[in-house]
């Protein structure tokens, strides 16, 4: 099954070694062939680079492992369960301009039966490909969008409704995702994810407040740490910013991996 990369610090950092780590997962380390993604922050945009065949064997993944320098970096490997075809339209991240934000969407897992969730035909956005991730993004953005309202603060409500539609997804299979709405990184961890914060995270580089995401462990660090069945975690340059435990009840049928 697909998997999630995610890095979020006070200042651009260069995490060669995580980038070459998580490049091995898309079809050497591990059986993710069918496409790759990595989006990256950069004049307060996102930078997006996406190719539907394995990061292992990748000429222009390998190029990136050495240039990448942000300080907000989402990354995916993609293993098509169920099968759909291996093109640019079904690799992740994907992408959308919501309430005067760009957000960015990356999922592993698998979700089925989700059709009656869309309570009225969506305006918002529309997939492109046809993956259940991005149909669930779609979805995510529609429930975020009914109850935006950013304050002088910054920010609202939208964590909860955020919270309450990864709850929902979530009992229709399995759902692990990071999100960004360029200022924060948000990982929802289903039932497989793990954290490294800290000094530990990015070795050899000294960033201030660091967090990296990730489906497996991609160091040998036991500081690694498994996110709690139905947990919702924000980041923000690289330091907790909020919590939510979810409560997802089991899907109708068990899904195969």
């Amino acid at each position: 099954m697909c998997e999630l990369l995610g890095i979020s610090s006070a200042r651009a950092t260069q995490p060669r070694e995580l980038l070459r780590s998580f490049a091995a997962r898309g079809g050497e380390s591990a059986d993710n062939p069918d496409g790759w993604g990595l989006a990256t922050l950069a004049d307060g945009g996102f930078h997006i680079t996406k190719e539907p065949q394995p990061a292992a064997h990748s000429t222009r993944f390998r190029a990136l492992c050495e240039e990448t320098r942000s300080a907000l970096i989402l990354a995916h490997v993609r293993k098509a369960n169920p099968p759909t075809a291996r093109v640019l339209a079904n690799t992740h991240p994907f992408s959308r301009a919501c309430c005067g934000r760009e957000w960015v969407f990356a999922h592993n897992g698998r979700l089925d039966d989700t059709g009656d969730l869309q309570e009225s035909p969506a305006h918002l956005c529309t997939p492109g490909g046809d993956t259940d991730s991005e149909h669930a993004f779609c979805l995510v953005l529609e429930r975020i969008a009914a109850v935006f309202a950013p304050t002088a603060s910054g920010d609202a409500g939208w964590f909860d409704a955020l919270a309450q539609v990864a709850e929902t997804l979530a009992s229709h299979g399995r759902f692990n995702f990071l999100m960004s709405d360029g200022t924060h990184l948000i990982a929802y961890g289903h039932d497989r994810l793990h954290a490294l914060e800290g000094a530990e995270a990015l070795a050899g580089d000294t960033p201030g407040p660091t967090v990296v995401i990730a489906t497996e462990p991609l160091t040998a660090s036991p500081a690694w740490s498994a996110f709690a069945p139905g947990e919702l975690r924000v980041y923000r340059s690289g330091s907790p910013f909020m919590r939510f435990l979810t409560h997802p009840r089991a899907p109708r049928t068990a899904l195969a991996e």
